[in-house]
């Protein structure tokens, strides 16, 4: 059974306390729900509600490797900058461009229903796929270059499963996904695949 958004991050807080103190300090203050609601007017559209749940305890984090195995949390603002930047690339797209199957392995380059939470520093993001199908709420690999992919591992089935698959792996120390944290340095967190 996966955990919540509110008890996985208490899972992650803690382990990132004891092991990576930096990576810990990074993680931002909780989110104004009012920088929310302006976010989700400029998108066009409303958060997921797991992804809210997160903002409200962590408002990004700035380039500290928190999710496996190098993504690191987007603050509000940058969500919101970061669709825009991808909507005005992709805008030339005719509508249903490259759909392909919305349940699919792939995705298109970029969709106007992906919301990004989470960048790896080189123009690629994780997104949330708020398209109406099958698999609503996934978590996708939007890469600059190739386009979104979609994993069929559990720990990429929603945000929820991604923070419990993280804060699972964090305390057992064990891979998930391939991916084993590690602490460097004494003092932040790292993944080796």
């Amino acid at each position: 059974m996966t955990s919540s958004v509110s008890e996985s991050w208490t899972r992650i807080e803690a382990w990132l306390a004891r092991r990576t103190p930096r990576t810990a300090a990074a993680l931002g203050p909780p989110a104004e729900r009012s920088a929310i609601a302006v976010a989700e007017k400029a998108i066009g559209q409303p958060f997921p509600e797991p992804l809210v749940e997160s903002l409200l305890r962590h408002n990004g984090m700035g380039h500290y490797d928190l999710l496996p195995p190098f993504w690191s949390l987007l603050e509000v603002r940058s969500i919101t900058r970061a669709w825009q930047t991808r909507m005005r690339i992709y805008g030339d797209e005719p509508a249903g461009a490259e759909e392909g199957d919305p349940d699919g392995e792939y995705g298109p380059w970029w969709h106007a229903q992906w919301i990004p939470f989470a960048f790896d520093g080189a123009g690629d993001y994780l997104i949330v796929d708020q398209r109406p199908c099958r698999r609503r709420g996934r978590i996708g690999d939007a890469d600059h270059e190739t386009g979104c992919s979609f994993s069929h591992h559990p720990m990429w089935a929603s945000l929820p499963a991604l923070l419990d698959a993280t804060a699972t792996a964090l305390e057992t120390g064990e891979a998930v996904d391939g991916y084993r944290p590690v602490a460097v340095d004494g003092d932040e967190l790292d993944w080796d695949f």
